[in-house]
């Protein structure tokens, strides 16, 4: 197996992950963000000629990182199409996925792609350097309702109907359409000493709503319930709340909503049992070592039988 650009991505929690798996040597399993290839590469070492990995990634430049092997397959897909890719592979079942959401460390270092506030490039910000709509598109074309919702739901944005407001009247005679043009406007309504933490804010609610983060993972989690089989396992990274308060309601109360469903005999409906009760999170050293492991939370579930 051929190890291709390891400065892709640093893998977060690699070994946490690939344990939280419990891999069967034999079995099928699924890296829905394959990225760099770190998780994927360490899950691969632990499988046995017959079993299989399946990687994922909508990001064309991902396929620079794939080796060749009779048990490995990458698909050039977003994760929300997995059910679909996989039964296009004749691959009904599986015993473990694993999700490592966000933005990988290569596209926030390539600075063309936009994802940065340390660079000067265009607004782009698609995973999927295919998809139609971009972060220019979305500033400069949204109405003020839709700026404020993305703003508020996606980035917590606390001042986002005036942001709003003032972006659409900025747009009357400017276009936002580089990263530093963005900043030079953010400037004047940033909070003082939070300046960056607030142009991080409104970077991640843009890039959530051109990419559609939150309803991929939506379609990823309720495909999980049919695709794993029991005993199985299900293992998601994510590094804001709001992807993380998806995977806690879907692990601990079985749905999207956070509501525990019970049967007529008082039994919780839910398809996974969590393998641990509170998120993993990476140790002082990680951390130090790999900044952008900090706002990582790992939660492990298992398919109930």
């Amino acid at each position: 197996m051929n190890q291709k650009n390891n400065t892709y991505h640093i893998p977060v929690l690699r070994d946490a992950c690939v344990e939280g798996l419990d891999i069967n040597p034999d079995g099928i399993y699924v890296d829905a963000t394959f990225g760099g290839g770190g998780h994927s590469r360490s899950i691969f070492e632990k499988l046995s000629s017959k079993g299989a990995l399946y990687a994922i990634d909508q990001d064309e430049d991902a396929r620079r990182n794939v080796w060749e092997a009779p048990n490995f397959h990458f698909i050039q897909s977003n994760f929300s199409f997995l059910s679909n890719q996989l039964r296009l592979k004749g691959i009904k079942k599986v015993d473990g996925i694993l999700a490592d959401l966000g933005v990988s460390s290569h596209q926030f270092d390539e600075g063309d792609r936009g994802f940065s506030i340390r660079n000067d490039a265009e607004l782009d910000m698609r995973m999927n350097t295919s998809a139609t709509m971009t972060a220019v598109d979305f500033l400069n074309e949204s109405d003020e309702a839709e700026l404020s919702r993305v703003f508020r739901n996606f980035g917590e944005v606390k001042n986002a109907r005036r942001l709003a407001y003032e972006v659409v009247k900025f747009r009357q005679g400017n276009s936002l359409r580089t990263t530093q043009e963005l900043i030079s406007f953010l400037s004047g309504f940033a909070p003082r000493f939070k300046e960056n933490r607030y142009y991080a804010q409104v970077f991640q609610a843009i890039r959530i709503e051109v990419n559609q983060e939150i309803k991929v993972l939506e379609d990823l989690l309720l495909q999980c319930t049919d695709l794993i089989r029991p005993g199985g396992r299900l293992v998601v990274m994510s590094y804001h709340s709001l992807e993380d308060r998806l995977v806690k309601n879907y692990l601990k109360k079985g749905n999207l909503e956070g509501e525990l469903e019970k049967d007529f005999y008082g039994n919780p409906i839910k398809p996974f049992t969590e393998v641990t009760r509170k998120p993993i999170i990476p140790n002082e050293k990680e951390q130090e070592e790999n900044t952008r492991s900090r706002s990582a939370k790992l939660r492990i579930g298992e398919r109930n039988v």
